[in-house]
């Protein structure tokens, strides 16, 4: 799969609790979806199986289980995750430095950087679903704009290969990091959708012209009437958002 097309670049959150659900949308998508997000309930639920069925049918795989624990044990868990086979994983960087440098020096130990076999380590920046004052509640008394490069610039100082953040901090995180920092984007809204529990969102054509480099889509494409034709207009407008139309 060519890296610069749009179906690469569209990862799918598969937010289905069994392995029949899953196994439904991936037969449905897999002509226009590349990459399908597996998160915690799926995973709790059906474990390795899921990894596997996604791989069967020709996609790749981020697993998004945002580790954030001692180092050794997340250094450890992204060695299960690499074995695995995934495209990328994911921890929180609010883990800090040390738990970061120590996944990379391991996954580093066994895969090193630019093998094909290598998943992407992404770092989870703020969620989506926090603005200020969720922050705010919480302790953190900086805002969202300040926390999110803060956090992508630890993360790449750690040797993380890139972040999750929302599209609306794409040109904070470029002007903190540079342009081959990777950045995969959640809140990612087309015009035709609601924007449900998220609060920083934009469109799946102005986020990838922002920079953002892989967008995770949900709702919009399975709560739509027809999920095809959904990821099909989401593909046509990422596909001109990439040819610079």
């Amino acid at each position: 799969m060519n890296d610069n097309d749009a179906k690469s670049k569209l990862i799918f959150a598969l937010d289905v609790d069994n392995l029949d659900a899953a196994r439904s949308w991936v037969e449905q998508l897999q002509g226009q979806v590349g990459v399908f997000k597996v998160g915690k309930q799926l995973f709790t639920k059906c474990g390795p199986e899921v990894v596997n069925l996604v791989q069967a049918g020709g996609g790749d795989v981020f697993l998004d289980l945002k580790y954030h624990d001692i180092p050794n044990t997340v250094a450890m868990a992204g060695l299960e995750a690499l074995r695995l086979g995934v495209k990328m994983f994911n921890v929180h960087a609010l883990g800090g430095f040390e738990m970061m440098a120590k996944l990379v020096e391991a996954v580093d130990a066994v895969c090193l950087r630019g093998k094909p076999d290598r998943p992407l380590l992404l770092a989870v920046t703020i969620l989506t679903s926090s603005d200020d004052e969720t922050l705010r509640a919480i302790g953190i008394d900086r805002p969202v704009s300040e926390m999110v490069p803060r956090l992508a610039k630890l993360a790449q100082d750690a040797g993380m290969d890139g972040v999750v953040a929302s599209p609306k901090e794409v040109d904070l995180i470029r002007a903190a990091c540079g342009k081959d920092f990777l950045i995969v984007t959640p809140g990612v809204r087309p015009t035709f959708a609601s924007q449900d529990d998220q609060k920083r969102v934009t469109t799946p054509g102005d986020a990838l012209r922002a920079g953002a480099d892989y967008l995770v889509i949900g709702r919009p494409i399975s709560a739509a009437a027809d999920p095809s034709a959904a990821a099909q207009m989401i593909l046509e407008e990422m596909q001109a958002a990439l040819k610079g139309s």
